[in-house]
């Protein structure tokens, strides 16, 4: 009984936790944009230095999907408990 609690509990924490964390790596991504774009509507950032930023965060990014990819294989996403949890996580982190 225990581990059929703890097969279920277990998923759904890390999915709350993968969930807000996604949540939050947007809210972030999406005020990096608005700040840009921002800077660029009053004249402090050429497009080319935009450009260049992004070539740069580029380079990293593919480092971090690099890196997602091997933890991809940790996490449990065919659990209906994880997907659960991840949608409380998205929702309410």
């Amino acid at each position: 009984m225990f581990e059929q609690i703890l097969a279920f509990v277990g998923p759904f924490v890390l999915g709350v936790v993968v969930g807000a964390l996604v949540k939050r790596i947007l809210s972030i991504a999406l005020l990096i944009i608005a700040l840009f774009i921002a800077l660029m509507a009053f004249g402090y950032l050429a497009p080319e230095q935009v450009f260049t930023l992004l070539q740069q965060f580029g380079h990293v990014a593919k480092d971090a999907l690099e890196n997602a990819t091997k933890l991809r294989e940790l996490i449990p996403y065919t659990s209906i408990a994880f997907i659960i949890g991840l949608v409380v996580g998205l929702w309410r982190g």
